[in-house]
């Protein structure tokens, strides 16, 4: 995230361009149009000329996000998506990643929230200490004794 730059200039620096896009002062309307559907899906249309630097965390964590699906990818990692966020802000995200996936995009998501995890993901992997303790799905995973030890308390 670029602090100095708009939400709409933030998401545009994240699409591959050639080196010398980088001086063009305008956003294209086409790249513009883009951003700011992203924008309104992840409720930040009425922040579109806003600094980055001036968002809330959360509002930051929301702006991460809308950036990686700028380019459209096929696949999105997310590393602890919902780290540090609110619980509310947690469920946005959540259906965010629902929404998306039904639309046909993959995740990869890496998370110690093991609720969302439960929630969310289907297969589940687990590690522990980058050894795979188990893999299956939620409720199998939830009920593996290796996983109730090092994960959720058992």
């Amino acid at each position: 995230m670029f602090a100095d730059l708009t939400l709409v200039q933030n998401l545009v620096a994240a699409l591959q361009q050639p080196w010398w896009a980088a001086f063009r002062r305008a956003v294209r309307p086409p790249e513009q149009a883009r951003a700011l559907e992203l924008l309104d899906e992840f409720g930040l249309a009425g922040l579109a000329q806003e600094r980055a630097g001036n968002l809330s965390y959360g509002q930051k964590k929301l702006l991460e996000f809308a950036t990686v699906l700028m380019g459209k990818p096929r696949l999105v990692l997310l590393d602890e998506p919902t780290a540090g966020v609110n619980p509310l802000l947690v469920e946005q995200i959540e259906e965010r990643i629902r929404d998306l996936n039904s639309r046909g995009l993959t995740f990869l998501v890496v998370e110690h929230n093991m609720n969302l995890v439960m929630r969310l993901c289907d297969p589940v992997v687990v590690l522990d200490h980058g050894t795979k303790l188990a893999e299956g799905r939620p409720d199998e995973v939830r009920n593996d004794p290796r996983v109730l030890d090092a994960y959720l308390g058992g």
